[in-house]
């Protein structure tokens, strides 16, 4: 058909119980770099079995049982998110609608910018949703998400906060987003993540932690993930490319930041204190 939707997804991966066992041996000899390697999106160290385990092609005592010998760091780390994945699981188990009500009820005071009611958050949802926010990191993986059906983990987490905090936009509209279009989107996982980072959950993340986009970027050398997926910024160096913007190297045709950090920083704190009643 046209537009081919499907091709990035058919060029990113292999289906099927074969290509789990094969991407579970590349990752035998990949885990132990994951500790030092996991946080930085330009480089291969992840092990990309998520979409496995969801679709049942591999299960997660299979590849503890592969590991378990093992003694390194990243091994040690992997294995801390295989148990988080099972943590998120129960916790759906205990609260079945996760994904659709704020653990912290406090949150349900908390003045969202609505979507469906404010046309400037409209816009800013729809730029997020496409990777046009102005921010390379963001955009990168809006725009890696889209094609391949899958984000770094790290890019997730840079992503997220971006539209809850940066954005103020309620964590659900960015769960159902997730939902639909990551090949790997599980139930509790996205739901967890989601309240994680909004600072709406158990044992979660506190909202006045507030990523920067920027700052991320460069800590994390995101330039040669942001040339794959954010090809009008392709012929940048660092650190041009990390803020095209602020050094004044902004292409004709990539958006400007739809909002800049800091005043994205005072709102949401200011909206925190709202919600807070001071």
């Amino acid at each position: 058909t046209k537009p081919d939707w499907a091709r990035g997804l058919r060029d990113f991966w292999k289906v099927g119980e074969a290509a789990a066992q094969e991407r579970l041996n590349w990752w035998e000899t990949h885990v132990d770099d994951y500790d030092d390697k996991r946080n930085f999106p330009s480089v291969d160290k992840v092990s990309r079995l998520s979409p496995h385990l969801h679709f049942g092609e591999i299960s997660p005592v299979q590849v503890w049982h592969r590991f378990q010998h093992k003694r390194s760091d990243g091994w040690r780390t992997f294995e801390g998110e295989l148990i988080w994945r099972d943590y998120a699981q129960n916790a759906i188990l205990q609260f079945p609608a996760y994904a659709s009500k704020n653990y912290r009820e406090d949150f349900d005071r908390f003045p969202w910018r609505d979507p469906s009611t404010d046309d400037a958050a409209a816009r800013d949802l729809k730029a997020w949703r496409e990777g046009r926010t102005g921010y390379p990191i963001v955009d990168a993986g809006m725009r890696q998400l889209w094609q391949t059906g899958w984000m770094h983990n790290r890019v997730r987490m840079i992503t997220a906060s971006f539209l809850i905090k940066h954005l103020l936009i309620d964590w659900r509209e960015g769960e159902k987003w997730f939902w639909d279009t990551l090949v790997d989107a599980d139930y509790a996982s996205n739901a967890t993540n989601w309240q994680w980072t909004a600072g709406t959950g158990v044992d979660s993340n506190m909202f006045s932690r507030i990523m920067a986009p920027l700052t991320q970027s460069e800590k994390f050398d995101a330039a040669r993930y942001i040339r794959i997926y954010v090809p009008e910024l392709a012929a940048l160096d660092a650190p041009y490319i990390h803020d095209p913007e602020e050094f004044g190297r902004r292409p004709v045709g990539y958006p400007r930041k739809i909002i800049a950090h800091r005043p994205a920083r005072e709102r949401a704190l200011a909206a925190l204190q709202a919600m807070k009643g001071g």
